[in-house]
């Protein structure tokens, strides 16, 4: 016996499928002509002075060697943005002072954190901030040092005033990784140091007890002293952590006893890049995927900030 055939269901089957096809195709165009938009759209980004274009891309965030906090490592796409070539200096803060009238935070507290180096502990110093980063008025910061002693609040003002933003921690990391996912230790390399001298400012020695000031600096460098990796960016490892955007948080399938304690803690902003304070035995923060984290209304001695702007 033949078997009967409901030309009617073989229809209508067919003509889901068509149509399931059909949109599916639809979605992979308009995916390839907005791939294909933001490559012609890069290819032709406008240069802004001071800046530098980080294209966009997938960034493995994260390590499997580092600190526990840097753990899962897992994917991110980060859409492309412009990112200062330094961090801001105390030239360019001061201007904005005096243009706008804006009191720093330390300046309203009267103290900020510094790093007692004889009694090796941090301490609330009276009269630290931005001009005088260990109080003393005879010893006022270099104008071509990064500015410090400033609080997220302090560093968002600044940025409003000139028409940017803070990175985000993963803006900043796809940055130190190049904007193509390099695996490298550091944005300039794998090594801190050749035979010819040291790449970035970090503590040499032991810390905390004795830092031998191999790289010349016991505090904060100038800035473009120890060059810039192949994008141009400087200081992207060392010298001072810098503030981002992103409220401190585990990673995606961190560790349970980790959430927690994130999740206890007051609200944190995360740190990027290291500082002149950060060591192999400590911290070793100027590692591309290093991370800190601090309170918004915290100053340090070793904490300043860059700017990062959207493409527009």
């Amino acid at each position: 016996m033949k078997p009967v055939v409901n030309f009617k269901q073989n229809s209508s089957g067919w003509l889901l499928k068509s149509l399931i096809l059909g949109f599916c195709l639809i979605l992979f165009t308009t995916a390839c002509q907005n791939e294909s938009s933001k490559v012609l759209n890069e290819q032709n980004v406008p240069k802004i002075e001071g800046m530098v274009y980080i294209p966009s891309g997938f960034t493995t965030i994260g390590s499997t060697d580092g600190k526990v906090h840097e753990s899962p490592p897992f994917e991110k796409e980060i859409d492309g943005f412009y990112l200062d070539k330094a961090p801001v200096t105390v030239a360019e803060f001061r201007s904005f002072l005096r243009a706008t009238k804006h009191i720093s935070e330390a300046e309203i507290f009267g103290n900020s954190s510094v790093f007692d180096f004889q009694q090796q502990q941090w301490i609330l110093l009276n009269g630290a901030n931005w001009q005088y980063p260990l109080a003393d008025s005879t010893k006022a910061a270099y104008d071509d040092h990064p500015v410090t002693h400033i609080s997220f609040s302090d560093a968002q003002a600044y940025l409003a005033w000139v028409g940017k933003r803070l990175p985000t921690e993963f803006e900043w990391e796809h940055a130190a990784k190049l904007g193509i996912n390099s695996s490298q230790r550091f944005s300039w390399g794998d090594s801190l140091k050749t035979k010819d001298g040291y790449f970035a400012n970090t503590w040499t020695g032991t810390f905390p007890s004795e830092n031998t000031v191999e790289d010349g600096f016991l505090l904060t460098s100038p800035i473009g002293y120890f060059g810039a990796n192949s994008l141009g960016l400087m200081e992207m490892g060392g010298n001072v952590w810098e503030w981002t955007s992103s409220v401190y948080q585990a990673y995606p399938h961190a560790e349970q006893s980790l959430i927690q304690k994130i999740k206890s803690a007051p609200i944190a902003y995360t740190l990027k890049g290291g500082s002149f304070m950060c060591h192999k035995s400590y911290c070793e923060g100027y590692r591309v995927t290093g991370r800190g984290q601090t309170t918004a209304e915290s100053s340090l001695f070793h904490l300043g900030f860059r700017g990062a702007k959207d493409l527009k």
